[in-house]
């Protein structure tokens, strides 16, 4: 049994502590908020805490607040030697107080509260400063059914930049995809599936073997009508032109 304390109500904490109350071997001792009304998530049976000096023993204290926070929280912990990690994709593992044995555990999934996750597809990367800490952070993703890495704070940055880009920005993509299907009264669900099929082809094959559409085949008659037709969109069209570009560089072809 591995006994935790998250510390922060936000998407991550939310959805860690829904995981350990669902987890058999794994005891959340308490729930700390600030603000304890800003917990929207049923709380019943959770010890919930908003006062830094009353957080009780536990095996492992997680931090899961915005990155800007971390290190100024760390610092406020009312203990010391005890086993403290924070949840970030890109803030780095010597930002947490050094009274504490410091770690990482970083879920690599985007996280809202409105939507359940199913943790056994979430893999957690895992950073400490010595293999004891590593084995009991590797042990408590076990319990939650996730599959975990060891991996150091820059392929954590790498992974962390690597993520925005497939899923910030991608959803971005299929915003101002909206956008133009709604601009000529097109429902976006026609579009739907052809997100899910994308998104599966990478399951086995690369991106770079992945790659359609017309600035693969170099077809600049259709690149120049979509040109044409984003003109009352300037913006959209330089990203256009921008991301034209680059698939063509990617593939060996000359770009606009």
């Amino acid at each position: 049994m591995i006994s935790v304390v998250v510390i922060g109500a936000g998407n991550v904490g939310s959805h860690l502590v829904k995981a350990f109350q669902s987890a058999e071997k794994v005891n959340l001792v308490q729930w700390y908020s600030r603000d304890k009304m800003s917990i929207k998530a049923p709380t019943k049976g959770i010890e919930l805490c908003n006062d830094l000096k009353d957080l009780k023993s536990a095996d492992i204290y997680i931090i899961a607040v915005t990155d800007k926070a971390i290190e100024a929280l760390s610092k406020q912990l009312p203990f010391e030697n005890r086993l403290v990690v924070h949840t970030s994709g890109s803030v780095a593992l010597k930002k947490l107080d050094m009274k504490h044995k410091r770690g990482v555990f970083y879920p690599l999934q985007t996280f809202s509260k409105t939507s359940d996750l199913e943790f056994s597809e979430v893999p957690f990367c895992i950073e400490t400063m010595n293999k004891e800490d590593s084995g009991q952070l590797k042990t408590l993703a076990t319990y939650m059914g996730s599959p975990s890495y060891m991996i150091n704070t820059e392929q954590r940055q790498a992974l962390h930049l690597s993520a925005v880009f497939i899923n910030n920005f991608s959803n971005q993509m299929y915003r101002i995809a909206h956008e133009l299907s709604d601009y000529k009264s097109v429902n976006f669900d026609v579009l739907k599936p052809l997100i899910l099929e994308t998104a599966k082809k990478v399951q086995f094959t690369s991106p770079y073997n992945a790659q359609t559409g017309p600035a693969k085949r170099n077809d600049q008659v259709t690149i120049n009508h979509h040109l044409r037709t984003l003109e009352s969109h300037p913006d959209y069209q330089l990203l256009y032109k921008k991301l034209t570009n680059s698939i063509k560089t990617t593939h060996g072809l000359k770009k606009l």
